[in-house]
């Protein structure tokens, strides 16, 4: 657990006693694909770090349509402004494969906040970047067209999760179209027409466990 931890960004400033003590207060927890940890407006009362396997966090209306907003990986941290701020949850988190997550109840992580600065500021820096990424988002949605939309999206998917061997990026799992549509804030027939053009032009190479993009075909004129 202490190995695990330190290589979490939350918790790598952490000397190694406060590591122990995290390491005490925290437990483990093993999820199947398809599990609601949380639902939004829920109270909140758990913060997770996502030791094995993905998480999505996604809003949804009252006819069920989903909007994703975040997926999380291994080492990455979610669940904490609801802590924070005493309200209810802003969001509804699912397990998007079987997943392990290390939790840490709302006392305890109240009380680590409390008695470690190192922490309090990662946390701080982890929520003011999300601000910045949401004001992004609404950049995107503004002033982009689909097409750059979903390019942009793919190429963030690719430089957190796959790869780099020059100009090409490889993601060792499926495209989630459903996800990547989300994301991108576009029908998926939308996406699926960019998708084909990608594809034909070579610049987005389909597997059937994994993709490549390949940037400087990217760069290349239309």
């Amino acid at each position: 657990m202490i190995e695990f931890l330190r290589q979490v960004p939350l918790f790598a400033k952490l000397n190694e006693d406060q590591l122990n003590l995290i390491a005490g207060i925290c437990s483990k927890k093993a999820v199947r694909s398809g599990t609601i940890l949380f639902r939004e407006k829920e109270p909140g009362s758990i913060f997770y770090v996502v030791y094995m396997g993905s998480v999505k966090i996604f809003t949804s209306n009252s006819a069920g349509e989903e909007k994703m907003l975040s997926l999380f990986k291994e080492g990455e941290s979610f669940g904490e402004l609801s802590l924070i701020d005493g309200k209810p949850r802003s969001a509804t988190a699912q397990a998007m494969e079987d997943t392990i997550l290390i939790a840490l109840s709302a006392d305890s992580f109240l009380e680590v906040m409390r008695n470690n600065f190192e922490i309090t500021l990662g946390i701080l820096q982890e929520l003011s970047q999300r601000l910045r990424d949401t004001n992004q988002h609404v950049y995107d949605l503004t002033f982009l067209d689909a097409r750059s939309r979903i390019i942009k999206n793919l190429i963030m998917l690719a430089n957190k999760n796959g790869i780099r061997n020059g100009n090409l990026i490889v993601v060792r799992h499926p495209l989630n179209y459903d996800e990547i549509s989300q994301m991108a804030g576009v029908q998926k027939n939308v996406l699926m027409q960019v998708m084909r053009d990608l594809t034909d032009k070579r610049i987005v190479t389909l597997g059937s466990n994994d993709f490549s993009l390949h940037l400087d075909r990217l760069r290349q004129p239309s």
